[in-house]
């Protein structure tokens, strides 16, 4: 839990371990990051992550968000009743075939941008596959989120609020459970020793499924 519970370390539990060790998923990779610029460390870290899953055996596929063109939502009438956009039916295909989806982004006005949450709106809006009020039940997910200021002053001060909308509000009123989160904060920093320690843990995610 992103505020309870604090920095998910990446670590599982001895039981998740031998689980995940025979288990192999359809992962699905959603990078959140508004610049397409590959130097970007939260693409990095979708890389490390998809890198270690691969390894794994599992299948993996990726959403770029900063690749896709759609339109903004505009009305309730859009919101309730609109056709999925063009370029977003295979973003949605997608997200119907993942049994587990990771969500990196970085931290902007203490949630996520705003054409993250565009694309949500978005494919979020519509039963999913006939699955009614929850179209995501039987996923999992894990939030991946990047920040300039430290973590623990994000998950006491600010108190997650944004991570925790995402959490809660879309992801677990769709049915997603459970869902992880990991913050890393302080990525602005000089010393470069934590931005490696969390590619090696972002891999370490992936060969789990986690």
């Amino acid at each position: 839990d992103c505020n309870q519970r604090g920095i998910d370390s990446g670590r599982l539990g001895w039981r998740e371990f031998k689980q995940a060790a025979y288990m192999t998923k359809n992962i699905l990779v959603v990078i959140g990051h508004p610049d397409p610029a590959p130097a970007r460390y939260g693409r990095v870290l979708a890389q490390a992550y998809m890198r270690g899953a691969q390894s794994a055996g599992h299948t993996v596929e990726v959403i770029d968000v900063a690749g896709l063109d759609f339109p903004v939502l505009r009305s309730k009438a859009e919101y309730e009743s609109g056709e999925i956009p063009p370029g977003l039916r295979e973003a949605r295909a997608k997200i119907g075939r993942a049994q587990h989806l990771v969500m990196i982004f970085p931290l902007w006005l203490g949630e996520m941008p705003a054409l993250l949450k565009g694309f949500l709106e978005q494919v979020m809006r519509l039963d999913m596959s006939g699955g009614g009020a929850r179209p995501l039940k039987g996923k999992s997910a894990r939030i991946i989120v990047t920040m300039g200021m430290p973590a623990l002053v994000y998950r006491f001060v600010f108190r997650g609020h944004g991570i925790k909308n995402l959490k809660r509000n879309i992801l677990g009123f769709c049915g997603v459970r459970p869902v992880k989160c990991s913050l890393i904060g302080s990525i602005e920093g000089k010393n470069p020793g934590p931005r490696e320690k969390w590619l090696n843990k972002a891999e370490a995610l992936g060969k789990q499924g986690d």
